[in-house]
């Protein structure tokens, strides 16, 4: 069993950074892949980013790429998601979550967060 928490949504304008991170309990954090999805209102939840479990291997969607970067520190259990550049489209709730593949597919993912808003302003 993994929980996880994400926490650093807030409000801000386009053009900013922010930096989300997500806790996870339990001492089997490193045998998880790792990810970010996000969902904005009306629309199916999105796959933006996964991590492999060493952190050396990494994919993302077009869409975010080259403005997000994920990262892990699997002796703090933790997965880092930095936001630059955002723009209004990244507009949503956004979640970790873990699995054992390195996969787009959200149903393919074992443990979701709750969830933390990002609200970019134009």
């Amino acid at each position: 069993q993994v929980q996880l928490v994400e926490s650093g949504g807030g409000l801000v304008q386009a053009g900013d950074s922010l930096r989300l991170s997500c806790a996870a309990s339990g001492r089997t954090f490193s045998r998880y892949i790792m990810a970010w999805f996000r969902q904005a209102p009306g629309k199916e939840r999105d796959f933006v980013v996964a991590i492999s479990r060493s952190g050396d291997s990494t994919y993302y969607a077009h869409s975010v790429k080259g403005r997000f970067t994920i990262s892990r520190d699997n002796a703090k259990n933790l997965v880092y998601l930095q936001m630059n550049s955002l723009k209004p489209e990244d507009t949503a709730v956004y979640y970790c979550a873990a699995g054992a593949l390195m996969v787009v597919d959200s149903q393919r993912y074992d443990y979701w967060g709750q969830g933390t808003q990002v609200t970019v302003s134009s």
